[in-house]
């Protein structure tokens, strides 16, 4: 299972660890990723996904994952995201 937030796309970022004297090796820096089940109002049921911490914030900030899957790009969303994005666009439509 990679470590990419599925709903940010948040992936790994790569650094350097910088000693004091100044010698630099390779560092990689991971998302603070959360196994969370979401609710969905339209859904009516909970979705598990694998998010990390700031976009578990994003997603309570814009009042639940049905407003935050509707304004975000399906590019941006993992494969069962954006799945889930037309699911609960085809149950809003019926």
């Amino acid at each position: 299972m990679s470590r990419i937030c599925e709903l940010t796309g948040k992936g790994r970022q790569v650094g350097h660890n910088v000693s004091h004297a100044n010698n630099k090796t390779k560092k990689t820096f991971l998302p603070n990723l959360q196994n969370v089940t979401l609710i969905s109002d339209t859904l009516g049921k909970g979705v598990r996904l694998r998010v990390s911490a700031n976009g578990l914030r994003s997603v309570e900030h814009v009042g639940g994952l049905d407003n935050w899957l509707n304004k975000t790009n399906e590019d941006k969303l993992s494969l069962k995201a954006a799945r889930l994005k037309r699911e609960i666009a085809k149950k809003a439509a019926a």
